[in-house]
């Protein structure tokens, strides 16, 4: 796995995971994608989403992404991963522009397999850098 490369962005994310109603860990996958490739972005977001949710136990074809566009509580780069059925939550990220490119900072629960996470998220071709809540 990668190093932190920005600790502001790493303990920024470990705030995230702080304990709340579950327990979670995330990631923070460096891309090497720029303000005006938000396709490719959009689509590396759904890869390591979908990799979240087969180690989350789901498959990634009964999940869909909410972007919270008619909600006032998302920014225009946070998404959700959600469950077809009833909604259930799988994973949730920002798209954070960073010194020309974007990072994704994920989280999901902590019951998801996070080693396997970050391995099959480095195989997409991606940096990741772990981050374990408490």
């Amino acid at each position: 796995m990668a190093n932190a490369i920005d600790e502001d962005l790493y303990q920024r994310t470990k705030a995230l995971l702080e304990p709340g109603d579950i327990q979670l860990n995330g990631a923070v996958v460096h891309t090497e994608y720029g303000s005006d490739e938000d396709v490719q972005m959009m689509q590396a977001t759904i890869d390591v989403g979908d990799v979240i949710a087969e180690h989350a136990g789901h498959d990634p074809k009964d999940c869909f992404v909410y972007s919270g566009n008619d909600d006032p509580n998302f920014s225009s780069n946070q998404h959700q991963g959600l469950t077809l059925e009833d909604e259930e939550f799988v994973w949730e990220c920002q798209q954070l522009l960073r010194q020309g490119t974007f990072d994704i900072v994920i989280y999901y629960e902590a019951s998801a397999d996070h080693e396997a996470i970050l391995e099959d998220i480095e195989e997409l071709g991606y940096d990741v850098t772990g981050v374990e809540g408490e």
